[in-house]
């Protein structure tokens, strides 16, 4: 659009420059038309995958909606575009450039994925475009020192999985009867590493002879990977799960049968209402780590949250997925209005990373910085009671 934009400038059509011309109906409209900031989102709307990408998408344009309805950012609507990968590296990559290099987007926000990040940031790297808030708690988004152009929102796995480990110790669970169950790729090795530097961190010397399954990305055979932890030499009490919601549900439910009394336990990517959705009655005691506060706290920006998804987005129910995508967003457009008016994506980037310590309504700063890509820390770990995500009380997890 801003191309269209410059060739009427260059033809003499248009007197003022715009940000992005509106177009309706394949007409243009008047050129006093309100100017848009245009941003971007890489993510799968369709296939296994497609609940994550769909409520990362909701969350942002509710909020965008929201902004937008009070007047915008300094005095411009923010616009999100949506290409679909179907959680496919290489379709990643293609959305990527075409977003970047034809959409011209200020910045990609919300992105879904660890194999499709690993594959993108070289692009934003290369095109000197932001990736940020990201729906991967993946190490290869938080290099030491930061890529300029990669900035989170929420927590990592390593966190996420640190927080399981010292969890399962304290409910009495031995090391040696932990468990994993991982999509075989980089997201699987993420979550895995994690909870691997967890127990190596509580003086566990014999990681290496811990049972660990794995399955194919994009499928749900998860028969040999169970084989896997079936043959563990002590039979597992906990078995950490790093997959999405599909073959995950599908491993716990085989697994109940010959693992009755062990626990589950996954990452937040797995999507926590789609897996609880999946599992029916079978969800019951399910462990799921959330990097958002819960769906009914008593804090302004989840309770603006609540509201905006009534107003904006009629029909949809909270969950955690479109949470953090309204969270992130909430917070992106902090930067936004730090990088001024008709701002360019260095200008954003810049905004973002001058923003230090901010209250967006959780009662908790976040901070972002220079040296300091991560907006928050913060893990919630929730099990499933009575069709309810509640806080996990360790101590009292196991009889």
């Amino acid at each position: 659009m801003r191309r269209l934009g410059t060739l009427l400038l260059q033809k003499g059509l248009l007197k003022t420059p715009l940000l992005k011309i509106s177009l309706f109906a394949g007409l243009m409209v008047s050129p006093l038309v309100q100017a848009e900031l245009t941003f971007g989102i890489v993510a799968p709307s369709s296939g296994g995958a497609a609940p994550l990408g769909l409520g990362m998408q909701k969350g942002i344009e509710t909020y965008f909606a929201e902004v937008n309805a009070s007047g915008g950012v300094n005095g411009e609507t923010l616009t999100l575009l949506a290409r679909d990968d179907q959680y496919r590296p290489l379709q990643a990559a293609s959305n990527t450039r075409q977003l970047i290099q034809q959409d011209e987007v200020l910045a990609a926000i919300g992105n879904v994925g660890t194999p499709t990040a690993t594959v993108t940031i070289p692009l934003y790297n290369e095109y000197k475009t932001l990736m940020y808030g990201a729906f991967t708690g993946a190490g290869v988004l938080r290099k030491t020192p930061p890529d300029r152009y990669v900035i989170n929102y929420r927590a990592s796995y390593v966190q996420e999985t640190a927080a399981m480990v010292n969890g399962l110790l304290e409910a009495g669970v031995l090391p040696e009867e932990i468990a994993f169950f991982t999509q075989n790729d980089s997201f699987g090795d993420a979550g895995y590493n994690g909870a691997i530097q967890a127990l190596t961190s509580h003086g566990v010397s014999n990681t290496a002879a811990l049972a660990h399954g794995r399955f194919t990305r994009g499928t749900r055979n998860i028969h040999q990977g169970l084989a896997t932890i079936l043959q563990a030499p002590v039979t597992p009490r906990a078995i950490i799960v790093v997959g999405t919601y599909g073959p995950a549900a599908d491993f716990i439910r085989e697994a109940l049968h010959d693992l009755p009394d062990a626990v589950f336990l996954n990452v937040s990517f797995v999507g926590s209402q789609a897996l609880k959705d999946e599992l029916g009655d079978l969800s019951e005691g399910v462990i799921i780590t959330q990097v958002v506060p819960p769906l009914d706290a008593d804090l302004p920006a989840v309770e603006a949250y609540r509201q905006a998804l009534e107003t904006h987005a009629r029909g949809s129910e909270p969950d955690f997925i479109s949470l953090e995508g309204y969270l992130a967003a909430k917070l992106f457009v902090e930067g936004v209005k730090a990088a001024g008016a008709d701002p360019d994506r260095e200008a954003i980037v810049d905004g973002l990373l001058g923003l230090g310590n901010v209250d967006i309504g959780l009662e908790e700063p976040l901070s972002l910085g220079r040296n300091d890509h991560q907006a928050s820390d913060a893990v919630w770990p929730t099990i499933i009671t009575n069709g309810r995500f509640e806080s996990v009380e360790w101590a009292s997890l196991l009889p």
